[in-house]
C-alpha cells in the first residue's frame, strides 16, 4: 500500500505508510513525536488465550482513532464508484438479462396499473386501496433495492399518496427480506480480516432490521463490552442496482429526448441519484460521513450521532455506536415517553436548516427509519450513507429568496435563479415574473404561519416546469428533506406548516449573519419607498427570539458595520431620515404624556393657551407619531429581554460613533432632530390662541 498523506490539524502534517500488518503515523520532518512513538497495531490484540484486549495506544486517542479510520479506508480501497460509462459498457453486451429485467419490471407494473385502471372503472378504487397499497409494497420488494429506494421516498410523501400507501410503503425502511445470516457473519469476518468471536462477546442470531442495502444485528464487543449496531452489505447487490441503474437511464434519455413538457435534465437527476446510491455501498464514506456530520450538527444538546468504530468497519460492514429509540412516525410509542412528535420535528427543521443554509451538508435521507427520538428528548440521526451539499452561493441566494418572496419582489425572484443555477446567465426572466406573479400573489395572501410548504413546492413546479429550468440535484433533495419532516409532522398534527416551523431561523440569520448578500436582503426587507418598516423588524425579533441561537449582540453589530462601510451612504441617509422621525416621535409623544396628564387648569395656561392641545398637529398625527413610539419601545424591550443581552453590548455603538465616519453620522441626527423640533416649535408659536369661553 503506497503511504498516505494527512492533515489533522492546522499546519501539522502526518504521513501513513503500511508495514507488514502494523501502520505507523510520523509527523512532516523537522517535527518530534516525543517520547511515545505514535502506533497502534492493525487489529485487536488477543491474549494467550485468544481473547481480545483493548488496543495498545501509544500515540494518544487522536493519533489512535486516525489510524483506525485510515485502516478502515484500506480495508474500502476496491469499493465500486458509479459509472455510467462502465454500466454502459457491461450492460451492452448482455441483451438477455437487459430485456430480461426490462420484462420483469414492466410485468410488474404494468399488471399492478390495470389493476388500478379496473378498479376506477368499477367505482372500487377506494374500497381497494389497502389491498393495492400492499401489492405495490411487495411488488417493489421483489423488484429489489433500487424500488425499495423509491418506495422509501414515496413512503414520506402525503401529498402524493393516500394514507394506506404511506403506511405499507413505510414498512420498506426496515421490514425487508433478510439474507442468510451465515453469508453476512462470513462477510464480517472476510472484510475484517479475524473470526468474528474475536470481535463480538454477543450477536443477535437474526438481524434486529433489513435496509434497502444491507442488515443491521446488535452485538456486543469484546474488549469494551460497549454495545454497537453491525451493519452488514447484501451480497450481490452491485450487479441488482448497476442493471436497475442502466435500464432507467436509458429512460431518461428516451425523456429528454423526446418529452418536452419535462425541461429539466432527467439523466444528470438519475446520474445524482447514482452516484449517491453507490457512495452508500461504501460503508467507510458513511462512516466518515457520520463522523463529519457530528462533528457538524452535533454539538447542539437535542442532536444525538453515533460514534464510529472504525477498526471494525471496511467498505461492507459497517460498526457504529447502539442507538436506543423510536421511529419519528410511531407517535404513539413517543408520547408514551412523555414526549412531543411535533418538538422532535421542528428539532429536526431546525438541524435540517442548518444543514442547508449554514454548513451546507445535509443528510439526504431522512425517512422515518433514520430519525429516532430517545427516552431523552434527543433527535438521533442515522444512516449516513446519501449525504448531498449546498453550494455556498446558493445557500444565501435560497434566504435572498425568501425574503424577495415576502417582498413580493418577483423581478428579483425572477433573478435569483441565476444564483441559484436554475437559469443560464443568457436566459431573459422578463416572461417568467408574471408567471411568478400570478403564483405568489394568491399563495402570500396566507400569513407564514398558514403557509404550507407543499402548496409553495407545487405551485413552484408548476411554474418550472413553463420555463426553461434546469433544477440542480442539490435542489430536489432540499425540497424532498423538507417535504419529508413536513409529512412525519402532519402524522401527528395536520395543520403543522414547516415554514412557520422555519420561520425563527430565517429570521435569526437575517438579524445575525454578517454575510454581505444577507445584509442586503435585510435591508430589502426592511425599507420601502424611503421609509422604515417597524413592523417587518418587530416581527423578525419576535421570531429570531425563538431560534435558541439568537444573540442580541449579533443583530447590533453586523448592522452598524453596513451602515458606517463605504458604500452604506445610501442607507446611512435612510437611518439619519428614520432616526429623526423616531426621535421626534419620543419627544413629542413624552411630551403630549405630560400635556394630558396635567391637570386642567394648568394645559388653559399653556402653550398660547389653546385648549385643543399642546401640539401643532392633526389628532391622526399624533396619534401615528404615538403608535411609533410605542412600537420603538417594543423592539427596545424584545433586544433588552433577550437571554443573552447585557447593557455593555452597547460599547460597540459607542466606540463605533467616537470614529469618523459615526461621530459625523451622529452630528447629521442631532442637526435633523433641531431642525424637525425648531419647526414644531415655531408652528406652535404661530398658532392663533384659544380664546376661553366666556361663563
Amino acid at each position: 500500500m503506497a503511504a498516505m498523506n494527512l492533515v489533522v490539524s492546522a499546519g501539522v502534517h502526518y504521513s501513513c505508510s503500511k508495514a507488514g500488518n502494523r501502520f505507523s503515523i510520523s509527523k512532516s520532518k523537522g517535527y518530534k513525536l516525543g517520547t511515545r512513538a505514535a502506533l497502534v497495531e492493525a487489529g485487536p490484540r488477543v491474549d494467550g488465550s485468544g481473547t481480545p484486549v483493548a488496543l495498545q495506544v501509544l500515540g494518544g486517542d487522536r493519533a489512535a482513532e486516525l489510524q483506525a479510520e485510515v485502516k478502515a479506508m484500506a480495508r474500502a480501497v476496491n469499493a465500486s464508484v458509479y459509472s455510467p460509462e462502465l454500466l454502459a459498457n457491461k450492460y451492452g453486451s448482455r441483451p438477455v438479462q437487459v430485456v430480461s429485467r426490462t420484462l420483469e419490471i414492466l410485468v410488474a407494473l404494468g399488471s399492478f396499473s390495470t389493476k388500478l385502471l379496473l378498479d376506477q372503472r368499477d367505482g372500487t378504487l377506494d374500497r381497494n386501496k389497502r389491498k393495492r397499497a400492499i401489492e405495490l409494497r411487495s411488488i417493489f420488494t421483489r423488484l429489489g433495492p433500487t424500488f425499495v429506494k423509491l418506495g422509501q421516498g414515496l413512503s414520506t410523501r402525503p401529498d402524493l399518496c393516500p394514507p394506506e400507501y404511506l403506511e405499507e410503503l413505510a414498512e420498506l425502511q426496515d421490514a425487508l427480506p433478510t439474507f442468510p445470516d451465515a453469508d453476512a457473519f462470513s462477510c464480517i469476518e472476510r472484510e475484517l480480516g479475524i473470526p468474528i468471536e474475536s470481535i463480538f462477546s454477543s450477536i443477535s442470531a437474526s438481524p434486529i432490521a433489513a435496509a434497502s442495502l444491507g442488515q443491521v444485528y446488535k452485538a456486543q464487543l469484546k474488549y469494551s463490552g460497549q454495545t454497537v449496531a453491525v451493519k452488514v452489505q447484501r451480497a450481490g447487490i452491485e450487479e441488482a442496482i448497476g442493471l436497475d441503474f442502466y435500464l432507467i437511464r436509458g429512460l431518461g434519455f428516451f425523456i429528454n429526448k423526446y418529452v418536452d413538457i419535462i425541461t429539466t435534465d432527467v439523466v444528470a437527476l438519475i446520474d445524482e441519484f447514482a452516484r449517491r446510491v453507490y457512495q452508500e455501498l461504501n460503508y467507510v464514506q458513511e462512516g466518515k460521513n457520520a463522523k463529519k456530520f457530528k462533528t457538524l450538527y452535533a454539538d447542539k444538546e437535542d442532536i444525538l450521532v453515533p460514534d464510529i468504530y472504525w477498526n471494525y468497519t471496511s467498505g461492507k460492514v459497517l460498526t457504529m455506536e447502539w442507538v436506543n429509540g423510536v421511529k419519528l412516525n410511531q407517535q404513539s410509542a413517543i408520547e408514551s415517553q412523555g414526549l412531543k412528535v411535533i418538538d422532535l420535528v421542528t428539532t429536526g427543521i431546525q438541524c435540517s436548516l442548518r444543514q442547508l443554509l449554514e454548513h451546507g451538508y445535509f443528510h439526504a435521507d431522512p425517512h422515518p427509519g433514520n430519525l429516532l427520538a430517545t427516552p431523552e428528548g434527543k433527535l438521533a440521526f442515522l444512516d449516513f450513507g446519501m449525504m448531498s451539499e449546498t453550494p455556498e452561493d446558493a445557500r444565501s441566494a435560497i434566504i435572498g429568496h425568501v425574503v424577495h418572496m415576502v417582498n413580493r419582489d418577483y423581478e428579483a425572484m425572477a433573478r435569483d435563479y441565476y444564483a441559484l443555477d436554475f437559469l443560464e446567465t443568457d436566459v431573459d426572466v422578463s416572461p417568467i415574473v408574471p408567471a411568478l406573479r400570478d403564483f405568489f400573489d394568491d399563495a402570500l395572501n396566507y400569513t407564514v404561519s398558514e403557509l404550507n410548504f407543499k402548496t409553495l413546492v407545487d405551485g413552484l413546479g408548476n411554474v418550472l416546469y413553463q420555463y426553461p429550468f434546469n433544477v440542480p440535484a442539490y435542489y430536489a433533495l432540499i425540497l424532498r428533506s423538507l417535504t419529508v419532516l413536513e409529512g412525519l409532522a402532519l402524522y401527528a398534527d395536520p395543520n403543522f406548516k414547516v415554514l412557520a416551523a422555519s420561520y425563527p431561523y430565517f429570521a435569526k440569520r437575517l438579524l445575525t449573519d454578517p454575510n454581505p448578500y444577507l445584509r442586503d436582503a435585510l435591508v430589502e426587507l426592511l425599507f420601502k419607498d424611503g421609509r422604515f418598516r417597524w413592523n417587518r423588524l418587530e416581527d423578525l425579533l419576535i421570531e429570531g427570539r425563538k431560534d435558541r441561537d439568537f444573540s442580541a449582540k449579533d443583530a447590533l453589530q453586523p448592522v452598524l458595520k453596513l451602515l458606517l462601510g463605504p458604500d452604506g451612504e445610501e442607507l446611512r441617509t435612510l437611518t439619519i431620515k428614520e432616526a429623526v422621525r423616531v426621535t421626534e416621535a419620543v419627544i413629542l409623544g413624552s411630551a403630549a404624556d405630560t400635556y394630558n396628564s396635567a391637570p386642567s387648569f394648568v394645559r388653559t395656561l399653556m402653550i398660547n393657551g389653546n385648549g385643543n392641545g399642546a401640539l401643532a398637529m392633526t389628532s391622526a398625527d399624533l396619534e401615528a407619531l404615538m403608535d411609533l413610539r410605542k412600537q420603538v419601545f417594543r423592539i427596545w424591550a424584545l433586544l433588552t429581554s433577550s437571554e443573552n443581552f447585557d447593557p455593555t453590548l452597547l460599547q460597540p455603538i459607542l466606540q463605533v460613533l467616537q470614529q469618523p465616519e459615526g461621530r459625523s453620522l451622529g452630528g447629521r441626527v442631532v442637526g435633523g432632530i433641531t431642525q424637525r423640533l425648531a419647526a414644531r416649535l415655531l408652528q406652535q408659536l404661530l398658532r392663533t390662541p384659544t380664546v376661553p369661553a366666556s361663563s
